[in-house]
């Protein structure tokens, strides 16, 4: 029996960031790690767009807002303490059509609420001047956006929890959980774990993991596959950084969009279509039990009543190269399909309720001796850092204050 204060579920950036932050707060702890995989950070945390976000997108006072600003800025200092590479080369989020000149103001209107510097409506004339290709009636410029390595960023956590004397153990996956009364009973990887507090970060399994420790958060995990192209070398100078659409306010992912990958080249996507299994990462992969499992949910069945000419659009662009090339000349008119090839997928994990409805928000559920990270979606990763103080600070008032530890 492997004995600790606090063990944590999941070794992705949102799992890693919460152990570091308890490191900090409170040194003293006895902190384990358990990841199902055979190293950390394999999952959403690496096989994101790589993104900084500055937070125009979320609804002021939100979770998503308010660790999204906070954790901004912990990201950042983190990374120049640590050396790891970044690039805040700002984004420009484009209107194309008259329709869509409303919801571009609500998202301006939206990142001055949310305290952002420097965002400004730009004309044309100025869009020409950061992204020549673009064509467009109307932008606003986000300065703050930026690029980065998720991936290094949660290794990177993980090496300073190491150092720290906390414990990381890969290829343990969790398969029970008993809470008693003075101690969280876990079984994992064919081992016995036992903590005082116990933290579900399992991210597109936090639900799984959730009911194994006997609750029911009401909230139901769906996969959602987002699919890359690649610009060939001799087309990447049509995009220089970030380009992104005015979002459909009726569809809750942000459209296809441009990205300059911190390590050279640029990436188009990712569109958003259901994935055949949580960690279904090609549209050929299926997993039948998990699948069943999303079709007889009710929520689901009742997101693609209300969504289905948006879904259907996206499988288009998921089997179909000139859909998706056609979704980006929306942008830059002079993309064409020999311009791209197949790249990379991810899956995402978005909570949805038994009505239908996909949490907008973080959703954090606590118990006397458990806290379960139910839903966090973008911009988990960039928030890791603020997401790990809020879940620290929930375990930390299970336990007491610091200096009684």
């Amino acid at each position: 029996m492997d004995r600790y204060d606090i063990i944590i579920a999941g070794g992705g950036i949102v799992g890693l960031a919460t152990g570091l932050q308890l490191q900090r707060a409170a040194p003293k702890l006895r902190i384990a790690i358990l990841e199902k995989e055979n190293q950390v950070a394999i999952h959403q945390s690496s096989r994101n767009s790589g993104v900084i976000h500055s937070g125009i997108y979320y609804k002021p006072g939100s979770l998503r807002a308010t660790n999204c600003l906070r954790g901004y800025r912990l990201l950042i200092d983190f990374c120049r303490d640590q050396g790891i590479p970044f690039d805040i080369c700002g984004k420009i989020i484009v209107a194309t059509l008259e329709s869509e000149r409303g919801q571009l103001d609500k998202i301006y209107r939206r990142g001055l609420e949310n305290g952002l510097a420097g965002i400004r409506k730009i004309s044309p004339e100025e869009v020409a001047g950061i992204e020549p290709h673009v064509r467009c009636i109307e932008a606003v410029l986000v300065p703050q956006a930026g690029i980065i390595d998720y991936g290094t960023v949660a290794r990177k956590y993980a090496e300073l929890i190491a150092d720290k004397g906390g414990r990381i153990f890969t290829g343990h996956k969790v398969v029970a959980i008993q809470e008693n009364p003075d101690e969280v009973m876990v079984t994992a990887g064919n081992c016995e774990f036992s903590a005082r507090v116990f933290v579900n970060c399992g991210g597109l399994y936090s639900d799984t993991i959730t009911r194994l420790a006997g609750e029911h958060p009401g909230v139901q995990i769906l996969p959602f596959r987002g699919e890359f192209y690649e610009l060939k070398p001799d087309r990447q100078h049509l995009v220089n950084n970030l380009i992104y659409p005015v979002p459909n306010p009726d569809f809750p992912f942000l459209g296809v969009h441009f990205t300059r990958m911190i390590g050279g080249g640029i990436e188009a996507g990712p569109n958003a279509v259901l994935a055949f299994g949580r960690e279904s990462y090609s549209r050929w992969d299926l997993n039948i039990r998990e699948l069943l499992e999303i079709l007889a949910f009710s929520g689901f069945q009742k997101i693609a009543r209300k969504y289905w000419r948006d879904g259907w659009a996206e499988m288009q662009r998921s089997y179909s190269k000139r859909h998706f090339v056609r979704a980006l000349r929306r942008l830059v008119p002079e993309i064409s399909e020999d311009d791209v090839i197949p790249g990379r997928s991810g899956v995402r994990a978005m909570a949805c309720d038994g009505d239908g409805n996909l949490l907008d928000d973080f959703f954090i559920l606590e118990r006397k001796r458990c806290v379960h990270v139910c839903n966090a979606p973008s911009p988990a990763a960039t928030a890791s850092l603020a997401i790990g103080e809020t879940v620290a600070g929930k375990v930390l008032h299970i336990f007491g204050t610091c200096s009684t530890l």
